[in-house]
């Protein structure tokens, strides 16, 4: 027995013993290190068993303890462990030596086989060094390339890298998985799906990757297109015009095809020319030889509009005759595409020009891109055109419902729903003109939104007028009005404020069914509520008789009745809404009607717009008469003219009829100055102006005598003539107290639109159109 042999077995018989005497983890470690130093000491299993049992019988002694026995046990079979690992490991080695060297000899050699698996891949296969140069490629890889093996090695920059723009990754230069864009030697895009590892070289310790590289531009075309079409479909989802859907999907067009110019031609009429929306850049790109390559680029004149050559117009003549989402390509001399039409919408009347930079090559995918862009576009332009439709019809029924678009002289009137985009709702105004010369005057507001509400609104406020129309007075009319919502599904609750205006007494009467109460504000002064006449809405509780109240109008005085989206506000007080509406009164006494309520509208309208409906009516009471006593001088009548415009302003006259009047008043005061004194000292002028009903008068008077009006007056003495055409009535007097001269004009009545200008009618800048 060698002293190896007998060490190790000393050992083993030691560590035995210790395990068995107290088992534990720390022995089976123990036995296992005895089985791995069996392994490096060449000990063999039958040498190891032999002394384990001879061990295992001196100390167990006879009969043996099975326990014991079952312990010893389980520490020979952790000694064996590690040799039945390496046992186990030799003969895998061994079957797959076997094996391999079967495959090898199959083969001519190592490298013919391993050149026929690198060339039997579908994908492209590379080697690549540490630097990043390429130094194997196989065909595949040469045909997604259309580099080669016979061109390698290939350094960085690799000849098919696309940018060089920071961040751009390399074949060969990391191990990961990515995907990248490249550009094929024919010129093409393609997009490349890359898998590389990094291995070290046994001989050398390099290290090397090794990748695939496999075409997806087919699947990263269709995700483009997808994501294109996404991003279209988003910006043109809100829009709920044309303008709006040209305005936003125009842009995202043009940017998405890469081009320089985009332009939708729309025919209002079967003939005439067509408006033109268009976005990018308006100038042409010249050819080679300094001659533009097409005229049909879209140019602003000085005045802004939009015009298109005459070819041009042309062919988007005919493409809007062309089937739906039929595209037609525009070839230049070098036959690349260099722009697209497209007709757009159902009904024949609107195509699209998409013009490139420079001439391009278009592929298949390209124009399935093109196509789904187009048809989104297409789609939502008839959407848009829909609502429009439906904006127009909803509108003429809320002008057929809402009130007259005639208002007496003094009066402004606004309406703003709150629910776009076919601008309906419950709340409404009626002016009505009486027989005795008072102005009947009515706001409601029904319970909800939308058409349900404007039903409500339209036999209600019909109703009324009729009532308002019999002589009913306010208290009698809401009265009358509860037996009406009675029996109306929907109109319980309703609140009204009516009231009548007698202009002539400076009274008003009014009578309030839970309504928002009025505002009066005289001129300068502050506002105040009219809380008299209060009482519960419409149809809610029987009432013995409805409260009326009466309050005095001052001259110059601006009345406001309104609904509550005009002071209701989330997380605001309505008085502080009140306040802001007598703030604004007492600051535009000296305003023209409209303009108050564009200032009340301006001063209160939240930061997202109103959330409720709006209706309000603003009236002016005709201002004490002016009355102006200036020396005869010239350097006077600036003031003149200036009192003039500013009492006109407070007698609510419009602008165009204040600058008549004033230069008819200011050419009568020129006459007195220049012909009332010619002989004697300078006397004074005294302009009288008062607005009596609808009429205007003004007198100017003075001391002296004009001189008669030739027959010829020439180039001067054409004033009178001036005067006569300015105003409705001239009228002169002469006595021996002077000249007087009398004019005046009526007060047409106002044309007032019923609701606002449709929304989305204002053209972005962004968006060139052709008036």
């Amino acid at each position: 027995m060698s002293a190896v042999l007998a060490a190790f077995l000393d050992d083993y018989a030691t560590a035995l013993r210790r395990h068995v005497a107290a088992p534990g983890q720390a022995g089976l470690t123990e036995g296992y290190d005895l089985g791995r130093r069996a392994l490096v000491e060449d000990i063999s299993l039958l040498d190891l068993t032999e002394h384990h049992y001879r061990t295992v019988t001196e100390f167990a002694g006879a009969p043996a303890d099975p326990r014991r026995a079952e312990v010893a046990l389980e520490f020979l079979l952790q000694t064996m462990a590690a040799l039945d690992i390496a046992t186990r490991g030799y003969l895998d080695g061994t079957r797959r030596y076997e094996q391999e060297r079967s495959r090898a000899e199959d083969l001519a050699g190592r490298d013919a086989f391993r050149t026929a698996l690198v060339e039997s891949l579908q994908d492209g296969f590379f080697v690549a060094d540490a630097r990043g140069t390429i130094v194997e490629v196989n065909s595949a890889f040469g045909v997604l390339t259309g580099y080669d093996a016979d061109e390698v090695p290939f350094p960085l920059p690799h000849p098919w890298t696309l940018s060089e723009a920071a961040g751009y990754p390399q074949i060969g230069t990391e191990a990961s998985r990515f995907v990248l864009p490249i550009r094929h030697r024919d010129g093409r895009e393609r997009w490349l799906a890359v898998s590389a590892s990094s291995l070290v070289k046994q001989e050398s310790g390099e290290e090397i990757f090794v990748g695939t590289v496999r075409d997806v531009t087919a699947e990263h075309d269709a995700q483009a297109r997808d994501q294109a079409a996404s991003r279209l479909a988003t910006a043109v989802g809100a829009a709920t015009s044309m303008v709006e859907v040209l305005a936003v999907g125009l842009d995202e067009l043009r940017r998405t095809m890469g081009a320089q110019t985009a332009l939708v031609a729309v025919w209002p009429s079967r003939t005439g020319q067509p408006d033109v929306y268009s976005c990018g850049a308006p100038e042409l790109a010249d050819s080679a030889d300094g001659a533009a390559r097409f005229t049909a680029a879209p140019v602003p004149d000085p005045a802004g509009r939009i015009t298109l050559d005459e070819d041009v117009r042309v062919l988007l003549d005919r493409a809007r005759r062309q089937p739906a989402r039929g595209l037609t390509a525009i070839t230049a001399d070098e036959s690349g595409v260099e722009a697209v039409l497209a007709p757009l919408g159902e009904t024949g009347d609107a195509a699209l020009w998409v013009r490139f930079a420079t001439p391009r090559a278009i592929s298949a995918a390209d124009w399935a891109l093109y196509s789904l862009l187009v048809g989104h576009l297409s789609v939502a332009l008839q959407r848009a055109r829909n609502f429009d439709q439906a904006r127009a019809t909803s509108l003429t029924l809320q002008r057929a419902m809402l009130g007259p678009i005639e208002l007496p002289p003094r009066f402004s009137v606004h309406y703003e729903p709150a629910l776009p985009p076919l601008e309906i709702g419950g709340d409404w105004y009626d002016v009505v003109p009486l027989r005795d010369g008072t102005i009947g005057v009515v706001v409601g507001d029904c319970v909800g939104r939308g058409l349900s509400a404007a039903v409500v609104m339209g036999q209600l406020r019909t109703a009324a007028r009729a009532l308002l129309l019999r002589g009913a007075g306010p208290a009698q009319l809401l009265a009358e009005l509860d037996a009406v919502a009675a029996r109306i599904p929907g109109a319980m609750c309703t609140t009204v404020c009516a009231a009548v205006l007698d202009p002539a007494r400076g009274m008003v009467r009014y009578s309030n069914a839970g309504h928002m109460p009025p505002i009066l504000a005289p001129p300068g002064g502050p506002g105040r509520i009219l809380e008299g006449g209060r009482a519960v809405p419409l149809a809610t509780f029987d009432t013995p008789r409805r409260p009326e109240a009466t309050t005095a109008l001052p001259p110059g005085a601006t009345l406001v009745l309104f609904t509550d989206g005009l002071v209701e506000q989330r997380g605001y007080d309505i008085e502080e809404g009140f306040g802001k509406i007598a703030e604004v009164l007492s600051e535009t006494g000296a305003a023209l009607p409209r303009d108050v309520a564009d200032a009340v509208l301006s001063r209160l309208c939240p930061p997202a717009g109103y959330d409720d409906d709006v209706a309000m009516v603003v009236y002016r009471q005709p201002p004490e008469p002016l009355r102006l006593d200036i020396p005869a001088v010239a350097a006077e009548l600036t003031g003149l003219r200036r009192d003039l415009y500013r009492w006109f302003a407070t007698a609510a006259v419009p602008h165009d009829l204040a600058a008549d009047l004033v230069a008819a008043a200011n050419e009568a005061c020129s006459n007195s100055v220049e012909h009332a004194y010619r002989d004697t000292e300078p006397g004074r002028v005294t302009l009288t102006a008062t607005c009596a009903g609808d009429r205007v008068v003004i007198e100017v008077a003075d001391t002296g005598r004009w001189i008669p009006t030739p027959t010829d007056p020439g180039v001067r003495g054409r004033g009178v003539e001036m005067m006569r055409v300015l105003t409705e009535e001239l009228e002169f007097g002469n006595d021996e107290n002077g000249t007087r001269v009398r004019m005046w004009v009526t007060l047409p009545s106002i044309t007032f639109p019923t609701a606002n200008p449709l929304r989305g009618s204002t053209r972005p800048s962004a968006l060139h159109a052709r008036d």
